[in-house]
């Protein structure tokens, strides 16, 4: 697909003439047949962030991830050499899955110079290869170099890790993100490596949630109370200057006034106590002044960019030096884990931790009133009182496309399977 700039006429939608602007179904976001093939078709194809190499600074360091989609556990490494690694979760000798503490479900981290199976002993180096089976002689003909772990293909880019469940990835990962992607591998994420990271079981699709975030029109109602009284009269509406896609990703620009210029009556006394709010704290590090892949639209009293990275990944890097990592794993038709990570440079005084913790607090706020709203969305959806007639406009541009995205790849794993 290609990239347009900034229209001087008509709506952004128009100028993606391939997605349309009629009415659309979200039949994609309660259907079990459909989940069943989404599984398929996008998680166990498509290049999914797991962490960050911050998650394995040394040697040795490891930390499991549950993609429940995919039926799977992966272990992510960072083995004797500093090379990146991943691999399932899974002795070679039983089946049992080999890292674990007190209960299998469960994500675990560490160190280790070898991973120890807890129900044979078998031993495998960070590498994969199995190293020692516990009384070897009584096997016939067993060859260890046959029962390493089983590979996961995986990639770093900008700091992120990546990890590919398909035999062979249809793309590299580079090539996966594109154009208007790679340009942020200049953004100095290394730098934001103070964290504060969250997670919540959510009763909706995984896409319903990722929507909320794909647009702003809903802001200034279902967010209301994020202005404070003397404010709320004034926001009428709201309209991004920038959209903008390519493949199956997204992006939308916002711009305001920093948060800090408006009026005292604008602001909660807690943002003038510390300095911050939703939109971070008003002492902005220095990055820098050249922040490559940000602000591609040129908008003026730019924000924020939200880059939407198919399928469930999402980063939000804010103007004043820091950036929210949001993902989505469906784990049902119905349900998902949302996660949420807020990156920021490292406090160097009280001042500087407090006003993280005002913006983490404002930030928790704001996600409970999207995933409050949008359990009652999949339930009303699920009644079916209407299927397919839901009207999107301008500002869903990023909705109807993802959507869309999502559709084609189901349809092309379905007609790669009625072929076979």
């Amino acid at each position: 697909m290609a990239l347009y700039p900034k229209p001087a006429e008509g709506s952004w939608t128009e100028h993606y003439p391939d997605l349309g602007t009629g009415v659309v179904s979200f039949e994609d976001c309660i259907s079990p047949e459909f989940y069943a093939d989404e599984r398929e078709a996008i998680f166990k194809r498509a290049w999914l962030n797991v962490g960050r190499v911050e998650d394995v600074p040394r040697n040795g360091r490891y930390f499991t991830k549950e993609i429940e989609v995919a039926d799977t556990s992966i272990i992510v490494v960072r083995d004797m050499r500093g090379r990146i690694r991943a691999f399932h979760n899974l002795c070679r000798h039983r089946g049992n899955k080999l890292l674990w503490n007190d209960f299998p479900g469960e994500e675990v981290r560490g160190s280790a110079r070898q991973f120890t199976c807890k129900y044979h002993a078998w031993r495998y180096g960070l590498d994969g290869a199995c190293t020692f089976v516990q009384q070897e002689g009584e096997f016939f003909g067993l060859d260890r170099s046959d029962y390493g772990l089983v590979p996961v293909h995986c990639e770093v880019w900008a700091g992120f890790v990546f990890v590919n469940l398909a035999k062979e990835p249809a793309q590299s990962l580079r090539e996966f993100l594109g154009p208007m992607i790679t340009p942020l591998e200049g953004y100095p994420f290394d730098r934001l490596t103070e964290r504060y990271d969250f997670r919540a079981d959510i009763g909706c699709n995984w896409k319903i949630f990722s929507d909320a975030f794909q647009e702003y029109y809903h802001v200034p109602v279902l967010h209301s109370q994020e202005a404070t009284p003397a404010a709320r009269p004034k926001v009428t509406g709201f309209e991004a200057p920038y959209y903008r896609l390519d493949g199956p990703h997204r992006l939308v620009s916002i711009s305001s006034v920093p948060r800090r210029l408006w009026p005292a009556d604008y602001q909660y006394p807690i943002e003038i106590a510390t300095r911050s709010g939703l939109f971070g704290p008003w002492n902005e590090p220095d990055l820098g002044d050249d922040l490559p892949g940000t602000n591609p639209g040129g908008v003026k009293d730019w924000v924020t960019d939200n880059f939407q990275i198919f399928p469930n990944m999402e980063i939000l890097i804010m103007s004043n030096g820091w950036y929210y990592l949001y993902r989505y794993w469906p784990t049902s038709y119905n349900t998902h884990r949302y996660e949420g990570t807020l990156f920021f440079p490292p406090a160097e005084r009280a001042s500087d931790r407090a006003a993280q913790e005002c913006a983490v607090v404002m930030f928790k706020e704001f996600a409970l009133q999207d995933a409050g709203m949008l359990v009652g969305t999949q339930q009303a959806l699920e009644s079916r009182a209407v299927q397919d007639d839901f009207p999107l406009n301008d500002q869903e541009l990023l909705v109807r496309h993802f959507h869309k995205s999502v559709g084609d790849w189901v349809e092309d794993h379905r007609n790669a399977r009625q072929e076979v």
